[in-house]
């Protein structure tokens, strides 16, 4: 891999490049500068192991309700990227199918699921009794889903939400069908701008008349997730939520956009120097041969949270290839890092191999412009090579997955 130019940071992106890797808005990066600064690399490498297992442990519970037939299960599957003929998919239908609160764990991620909710809006419905009857307290945030208009059964059970303590969030679902619907009855006149716009005023005029005159609205279709106001809902939810549950949503989310992709970038990026630290820890140990395990462990998970995260592994390429009309051959062509394939031991000892000299041009990078990370150098080569290996492979992983993206979507893009 020619990986050497990619981890030099133009002008252009040093800003951005300080901001990620060390002005880290992190209530433990004081501590863990203050750690280095006094050399106690193990207090250092302790402090961001916990952080480290705490983002690994996050759990996000997402509570998806509406009336029968609004299209719940279907957004359920929608979100975690399936089909509703796939394996592992909630069943739809076109009545109600949902019986009791059923979870459905994210098929990369098992520490988020979406919860699929029962019906409300029956004549026995209470906002308060159906909260207990699906366990309130054990959800992050509710997604409240309608495809016609909000009515009161929404608005109770958004006010007991409310008034508990969490979040909650207006889906007006089934907007393609209610579009196609304009363009065959309008052809001549049809405005698609203007139609939304008059969707989602309907959709506040109605919350108006049930004494919530303030609430967003976003507009989705689960066929075409990637369309209309998901975008908007994505940005909502990054700004709303904590930050651990923040980067377990970001992660989660599937590649329906080419800005997902590089928010998913950045977020990893992250992670980036407090891995080289933890593997910088570990080869200050003198015992031979724990710096290299502890350097090709954590290159062997992360590299492939990499690749999985941008679906780039098997299942999810055929998953696309289907959904795009292609052949999966037709959709790897684009593909050049050697991740893509299967991610074992010797191939990211020969990776390593090849690091020698990126290893070294990141040691002096830090050396020379954040003293404070040139401590590691204590560590030996290994803060250097972990650094230049997983800032290189995410950069490539990346770039595959857009030209993936690109390659499905060609025809829309």
């Amino acid at each position: 891999m020619a990986m050497q130019d990619q981890f030099i940071p133009s002008i252009e992106e040093e800003e951005d490049f300080f901001k990620d890797y060390v002005v880290i808005a992190n209530e433990d990066v004081e501590e863990i500068k203050d750690a280095l600064k006094e050399g106690r690399m193990d207090k250092a490498v302790s402090k961001i192991m916990e952080n480290l297992q705490a983002l690994e442990k996050t759990h996000l519970d997402i509570a998806v309700t509406g009336e029968s037939g609004s299209g719940k299960s279907s957004f359920v599957n929608a979100i975690r990227g399936l089909g509703d003929e796939e394996a592992g998919s909630a069943p739809t239908g076109v009545v109600e199918t949902t019986e009791k609160p059923t979870p459905y764990p994210h098929p990369k991620d098992p520490n988020v699921t979406l919860w699929d909710l029962p019906g409300i809006g029956t004549p026995t419905f209470r906002a308060s009794t159906y909260l207990r009857q699906v366990r309130f307290s054990r959800y992050d945030f509710f997604i409240l889903i309608a495809s016609e208009r909000f009515k009161a059964s929404h608005v109770q059970l958004a006010q007991e939400i409310c008034r508990q303590g969490k979040q909650f969030y207006f889906v007006r679902s089934k907007v393609d069908a209610d579009l196609e619907a304009s363009r065959k009855r309008r052809p001549q006149t049809y405005d698609e701008e203007a139609i939304l716009g008059q969707m989602r005023e309907h959709c506040r005029k109605c919350l108006r008349a049930e004494d919530m005159p303030d609430s967003r609205v976003f507009l989705l279709s689960n066929w075409e997730i990637n369309k209309y106001d998901f975008m908007m809902l994505e940005e909502t939810l990054e700004k709303e939520l904590p930050s651990h549950k923040r980067h377990a949503f970001l992660l989660s989310l599937p590649n329906i956009s080419l800005d997902i992709l590089q928010k998913k970038k950045m977020a990893l990026q992250k992670e980036i120097w407090k891995l080289a630290t933890v593997s910088a820890g570990a080869a200050a140990v003198p015992i031979p041969g724990v710096g290299v395990a502890c350097d090709v462990t954590i290159l062997i998970k992360y590299l492939s949270k990499y690749r999985d995260s941008f679906g780039l592994d098997e299942e999810s390429l055929a998953r696309l290839a289907k959904k795009a009309n292609k052949s999966v051959e037709e959709i790897k062509e684009v593909i050049k890092s050697p991740l893509a394939k299967e991610i074992s031991r010797d191939l990211v000892l020969k990776l390593l191999t090849k690091a020698g000299g990126g290893a070294l041009m990141v040691m002096e990078y830090f050396v020379s412009t954040i003293p404070i990370f040139g401590s590691v150098a204590a560590g030996g080569i290994s803060f250097g090579t972990t650094f230049y290996m997983l800032k290189s492979c995410l950069d490539e992983v990346a770039n595959d997955a857009q030209q993936v993206f690109l390659k499905a979507f060609e025809s829309e893009v």
